[in-house]
């Protein structure tokens, strides 16, 4: 279920989670606060126990509280909340500056997209390939920053499909939302495709030639510039020491 987009049927209950999930998120309860009482909050909202306590259990399944008889509901440390979780994630990017956020997730594409594109050139099939360079053509062919996301976007993803890895590909899969938001931004930068281009280029044709360490340089050449491409469209530094 999109927490986001909720539907008519679910909008409270929605709601509660969204509200919640953000305060928790933001710094608005802090680890081992207890959230109000149900009878507040049950109030608050205009809903019944049931529906308050569906709600809570959603936060629980995101890592983000515990739930005890006599106890109540509390915030569970930092480090244990679920990341990934495409909502947590969601609130993360709403309530954090982006070039902290931006910053933190560059760092960690750095680590994973270099190491996926090595893989890809060497267990990359034919029909894997050809899905990546067909991607790269709709990007060449993009008219548009807008036009431009998607494919950029699955160039990424079919690299990552192509090391025939499961858990590596879903990890960059659960990014994809976070990395989306950070290609909205770095799009927009001036001769956009004079400099993306043929970094990305370079990517499709060292996984061609079954180059690894040629993709992970690559890679790594083109995240560095997409991180400088954030700093000119946001006019900071979303370098992460």
């Amino acid at each position: 279920m999109d927490y986001r987009k909720p539907s008519d049927r679910k909008s409270m209950h929605s709601r509660i989670v969204q509200e919640l999930g953000m305060q928790i998120v933001s710094g608005r309860f802090k680890p081992d606060d207890k959230l109000p009482a149900e009878a507040l909050l049950c109030e608050e909202y205009a809903v019944s126990r049931p529906v308050l306590r569906e709600a809570t259990r959603v936060l629980v399944a995101k890592g983000l509280v515990y739930s005890r008889p006599r106890v109540g509901t509390v915030v569970k440390a930092r480090r244990e909340w679920h990341m990934l979780d495409p909502d947590v994630l969601h609130w993360l990017m709403q309530s954090s500056p982006q070039n902290e956020f931006f910053g933190l997730l560059t760092s960690v594409r750095s680590i994973i997209e270099p190491a996926a594109a090595a893989l890809a050139a060497q267990f990359a099939t034919d029909e894997d390939i050809a899905a990546i360079n067909e991607a790269y053509q709709r990007m060449e062919a993009a008219p548009t920053p807008e036009a431009l996301l998607q494919p950029d976007l699955d160039f990424h993803s079919r690299i990552a499909d192509a090391t025939h890895n499961d858990l590596l590909a879903n990890l960059c899969n659960m990014l994809s939302v976070a990395i989306a938001e950070a290609l909205k931004h770095s799009n927009q930068r001036p001769n956009l495709h004079e400099l993306a281009m043929p970094r990305h280029k370079a990517i499709l044709t060292a996984i061609e030639n079954r180059d690894a360490l040629g993709a992970r340089h690559a890679t790594l050449v083109q995240l560095d510039d997409a991180r400088s491409a954030l700093n000119v469209v946001l006019g900071s530094d979303t370098t992460q020491a």
